[in-house]
C-alpha cells in the first residue's frame, strides 16, 4: 500500500504542475503587456521640409515614409542612435487646450532624427518625441498647439 500511496500522491502533484505553471506565466507576461505602452509630450517640427539633414539618414529623403508621418526621438528614447527606423504608435491624450485631441485618433511615425540635434527646432523643446507637421496635424486641432500630451509604444 505504501507504494500505491506514493504513486497517487505523485500522479496528484503532477495533475496541478501545468495549471499552476501556465498561472504563474500569466502573473509575469500580462504587466510586460501593459509595459510597452508609455507617456510624453510631442511637438512639431518647424515648417520647412524636408527636415534634412537627420541623425539617422543625413540627406537621403528616401528613408522618409511616403506619408510623412515621421518624427524625432527625444533623448528618453534616442538610446545612442538605435531609435532610427524604428516605428511609434502615438495617440494624442491631452494638450492644454481642451478639445485639442482627435479622439480615437492613433497614428504610426517612423524615426528620422534626434530631437535634440534637428536642424528645424521644435514648436517645443525638451518633449518626447517631435512629430514632423502632417503626423501632428493628423492628432490635433485645432492646428495652432504646439505641445500635446501623448500615449505611445513601439510597433517596429
Amino acid at each position: 500500500m505504501g507504494i500505491e500511496n506514493h504513486q497517487l500522491s505523485q500522479a496528484r502533484r503532477q495533475k496541478w504542475v501545468l495549471p499552476l505553471s501556465l498561472g504563474l506565466l500569466l502573473v509575469y507576461l500580462v504587466p510586460l503587456a501593459y509595459a510597452a505602452t508609455e507617456h510624453g509630450t510631442a511637438a512639431r517640427y518647424g515648417y520647412n521640409t524636408p527636415y534634412t539633414p537627420t541623425r539617422c539618414y543625413y540627406e537621403d529623403t528616401t528613408a522618409f515614409p511616403a506619408n510623412n508621418l515621421y518624427a524625432a526621438a527625444g533623448e528618453g528614447i534616442w538610446n545612442h542612435g538605435r531609435a532610427c527606423g524604428k516605428q511609434y504608435k502615438v495617440t494624442c491624450i491631452s494638450a492644454a487646450a481642451p478639445n485639442t485631441c482627435i479622439p480615437g485618433t492613433t497614428i504610426t511615425v517612423k524615426i528620422v532624427d534626434r530631437a535634440s540635434t534637428a536642424v528645424y527646432h521644435p514648436s517645443t523643446t525638451g518633449t518626447t518625441l517631435v512629430l514632423s507637421t502632417a503626423a501632428f496635424n493628423q492628432l490635433v486641432k485645432p492646428f495652432t498647439a504646439t505641445s500635446i500630451n501623448v500615449q505611445f509604444e513601439q510597433v517596429a
